[in-house]
């Protein structure tokens, strides 16, 4: 199975298009691909922000680098459990606005493991 992380090929507000998966609103990306991120799943608020379950999906699909996106005016906030969660797993994280977050992250692909969790609003 290929483990190279989706590029994002574009990101505006409300919407990314992720190579040879789709287009939407926010993401969860990670080695051999990626699906939509359904906040949900795990109750995520944009205070917390994101918490450890959002983040486990990516780890167990092999990314030993994460990138957060906070939103495109930083509303997204990142709860500190989850920093400390991927801190005790040895994964290396990057926190960021999503455009900033966007480049960091394709980036990162072109020879890292890299899972990542986009949000294209707020």
């Amino acid at each position: 199975m290929d483990k190279t992380s989706p590029k994002i090929l574009t990101v505006s507000w409300g919407q990314l298009e992720i190579e040879g998966l789709s287009t939407g609103k926010d993401f969860k990306l990670f080695p051999g691909g990626g699906r939509a991120w359904d906040w949900n799943e795990t109750g995520t608020r944009h205070k917390p922000g994101i918490q450890p379950a959002d983040v486990e999906e990516l780890i167990s699909h092999g990314a030993t680098t994460v990138v957060l996106s906070q939103g495109m005016d930083l509303k997204l906030h990142v709860d500190q459990a989850t920093l400390t969660f991927l801190q005790k797993k040895g994964i290396t994280t990057h926190v960021a606005e999503t455009r900033q977050a966007v480049t960091i992250y394709n980036t990162l692909a072109e020879n890292t493991l890299v899972g990542g969790l986009f949000h294209s609003t707020c």
